[in-house]
């Protein structure tokens, strides 16, 4: 039995929010999946913050018309899931990815990332970007390494002095 016209409309109306609202989206084949391995595949990408929904293609398109991920409507054929990462960018592809590696039925087809479309080869990199924390913590470290450096310089000439009397001293007693 088919959606009528009002689930037709809220199921794009939800893909669209969700769609706009994200900063990046997996397209993946899931032909030959059983229902208990998309549940598993569910219930990691609940754990993680992913939205992971099945849409017809032509829901799809008309969804992601007019969000940042319009260059994903041409090629969506055959079947397939869409994964919306909720917060940071590479946590859909982290989930399609693992999940991936575990059965090879999930075909990675499309990954958009802020509009642009890129290769499926590049998953792996989509989903090794750092998390927003990460990135802040890697920044802090850059913007602490030449100030912690500069004081190191500045206290190397009492750090020598007191090693040349530790030395001094140890001679003595010798």
């Amino acid at each position: 039995m088919g959606l009528s016209l009002e689930q037709k409309q809220a199921v794009v109306a939800e893909v669209a929010a969700v769609a706009a609202a994200a900063p990046a989206a997996i397209a993946a084949e899931y032909k030959g999946l059983d229902v208990a391995e998309m549940t598993a595949l569910r219930r990691s990408a609940r754990s993680a913050g992913v939205y992971l929904r099945v849409v017809r293609n032509t829901l799809a398109r008309r969804a992601l018309e007019g969000t940042q991920f319009e260059c994903m409507r041409e090629t969506l054929t055959g079947p397939l899931l869409l994964a919306f990462s909720n917060e940071e960018p590479g946590s859909a592809a982290k989930v399609i990815r693992d999940f991936a590696r575990e059965n090879e039925k999930l075909v990675v087809r499309l990954i958009a990332v802020d509009g642009q479309l890129l290769d499926t080869a590049q998953i792996e990199s989509v989903a090794n970007m750092p998390t927003q924390d990460q990135a802040r913590a890697m920044l802090l470290g850059l913007l602490q390494a030449p100030l912690s450096k500069f004081l190191r310089v500045l206290s190397e000439p009492e750090a020598k002095f007191l090693r040349l009397l530790d030395a001094h001293r140890e001679q003595q007693a010798n």
